[in-house]
């Protein structure tokens, strides 16, 4: 039987992290290459540092003289995504960073098994949920997610012109009878406008914005708070420390409080199974959990390259199911096709959706109107009642 009473703690990182904004700018790519064709292939990496951006990766049109005309609108694009999250710091301003473009063709031998829609990659993926929180997710990673996004918002407003967009937050929550109640401990270290800012004076700049997305009650006189526990945090941002596509894959997901298959999801276009599988896997926990059979459920798929079916599918609803899991396995690929089309086909995956995922988490997020965070609906709950 799982314990009931623990302290869990996850973390999130802003989108100004070095490796959001390398994240936020790969997708970005994806996007753009998606609006000028919805079956384009895009497996884009960025790396940052220092006043430079370097992008690279593989990339693939239908028209090939169209790729090659393209790659011109590159450096437009990591400009804009610098602008965005803020930074006009002497080291890395969007107007003067160095852009280096190393994006080239799609490999043929990955694209012959991928057009005959087989899986962009072999690899196993998970998706997960719980009905501790609204959205279905873990409580410590979609809170500090909601910090940091409120903090950015009052940042780009003008609220709190002091803010700066590298920060990271984390949280330790205590769980009684399975449910978060209190928070033990919290870390907050934002960049900063002055050196002469103190831990304190950022403080009481940023208590009244985590006291505003917390529930009532779980800030309480035991609460540890660790505001810039270093001191002075003004140099920040890919100055600071250098950025990477994909590093943050647990922040992304879900905390650290279920499996991560190992694959990174920014830059991909959705015929990587590693992330059109993923929201599959967590679209499919999530109408578990919504229809009532389990209060917690994870699961897995697994595929192979150039091959459409799925080799494998694996629930575990940690014994809080009301049915067995198998037959829940059953279930799910009954009411959805797995195949790397029919998961790109239910959840409308070919479109230029995906930057706005590149920062305070994959899921958890509100379905939106064009079709972002698809995988977040629970229109199959019905489907898997009666399945089962």
């Amino acid at each position: 039987m799982s314990r009931q009473s623990y302290i869990f703690t996850s973390e999130s990182v802003s989108e100004g992290h070095p490796d959001k904004v390398c994240d936020r700018i790969s997708d970005a790519v994806l996007d753009a290459f998606l609006a000028e064709e919805p079956n384009a292939r895009v497996a884009c990496e960025t790396f940052a540092t220092t006043n430079r951006v370097v992008v690279g990766g593989e990339v693939g049109l239908s028209d090939k003289d169209r790729l090659k005309d393209y790659m011109g609108r590159i450096d437009g694009i990591v400009r804009d995504c610098v602008k965005d999250i803020g930074y006009e710091q002497d080291k890395f301003h969007w107007n003067t960073v160095e852009v280096t473009n190393l994006l080239h063709a799609q490999s043929a031998h990955i694209a012959q098994g991928v057009d005959k829609d087989g899986a962009g990659d072999q690899g196993i993926m998970f998706g997960y949920a719980t009905d501790e929180t609204p959205e279905l997710m873990p409580a410590p990673i979609q809170y500090a997610h909601a910090i940091l996004r409120r903090l950015a918002e009052v940042r780009k407003s003008g609220r709190e012109p002091s803010l700066r967009p590298d920060a990271k937050s984390q949280l330790s929550l205590r769980y009684e009878n399975g449910k978060p109640v209190e928070v033990m401990s919290l870390v907050l270290s934002t960049q900063h406008a002055h050196e002469h800012q103190t831990s304190a004076d950022i403080r009481a700049i940023v208590e009244p914005y985590i006291s505003e997305v917390l529930p009532k009650g779980w800030l309480t006189d035991r609460t540890e708070w660790w505001v810039n526990p270093t001191g002075t945090f003004v140099i920040g941002g890919p100055d600071g420390d250098a950025g990477l596509t994909g590093r943050k894959i647990i922040v992304d997901t879900y905390g650290g409080a279920a499996p991560h298959g190992g694959g990174a999801f920014s830059g991909k276009d959705p015929t990587k199974v590693d992330r059109s599988a993923a929201y599959a896997a967590r679209y499919l926990a999530k109408n578990v959990v919504a229809a009532g059979l389990a209060t917690r459920c994870c699961i897995q798929v697994a595929y192979a390259i150039g091959v459409a079916k799925p080799l494998a599918i694996y629930a575990d609803t940690y014994g809080t199911g009301l049915v067995p899991e198998a037959q829940i396995e059953r279930a799910v690929a009954e009411v959805m096709d797995l195949t790397p089309r029919g998961i790109r086909t239910h959840l409308g995956l070919n479109r230029p959706i995906y930057a706005r995922t590149s920062a305070y988490g994959h899921f958890g997020r509100a379905p939106e109107a064009d079709g972002g965070f698809s995988w977040e609906r629970t229109d199959l709950a019905e489907a898997l009642k009666k399945a089962v």
